[in-house]
């Protein structure tokens, strides 16, 4: 058993290394592509509020709200893109022994550095632009993404209740 454990360990990163792909993939569409995937979302965000609420807004407005809405969806798709990544890399970390501090500097460390990596690597796609009020974004939601996985696993393997039990059947 241990051996498939020492075997399989390593494959706890394939899903932050997926995470890397699905944002250097965003970050390579250009400006344009970019720019009508999220109006496209933020439009069906108004519409779906519109149809729930019975509001009855025309094309026109809903385009308008939707406009209205578009800066908030481009942030908060990058806050949740490192919030997925956060937990990503902080999930194998913790299960290779690293916790408290150094958990949250390393796991840190690679989410804001890939952050800024991301952002250099918009430079260089048409229409982009780097900004480092990005990298600001990316790191809040990086950095909610490192403090649910320490609060999940620390609640998960300090859970007094369980200790008590273990104390009883001795």
């Amino acid at each position: 058993m241990k051996f498939i454990i020492t075997i399989f360990k390593p494959l706890s990163f394939l899903p932050a290394i997926l995470m890397m792909y699905v944002i250097y993939s965003f970050s390579a569409q250009t400006g344009d592509v970019s720019g009508n995937l999220s109006y496209e979302v933020s439009y069906q965000i108004v519409e779906m509020k519109s149809n729930v609420l019975n509001e009855n807004k025309t094309d026109e407005q809903l385009s308008q709200e939707a406009m209205g809405i578009n800066y908030y969806v481009r942030k908060a798709a990058h806050m949740t893109e490192y919030f997925l990544l956060a937990i990503a890399i902080s999930l194998p970390l913790y299960v290779y022994g690293v916790r408290g501090f150094w958990l949250m500097l390393l796991a840190g460390i690679i989410c804001v550095g890939f952050a800024g990596l991301d952002e250099y690597h918009q430079s260089f796609v048409a229409n982009r632009t780097p900004a480092v009020k990005d990298v600001g974004i990316d790191s809040i939601g990086a950095f909610i993404g490192i403090l649910l996985v320490q609060a999940f696993c620390w609640s998960t393997l300090h859970n007094p209740a369980k200790k008590k039990k273990k104390r009883r059947k001795k």
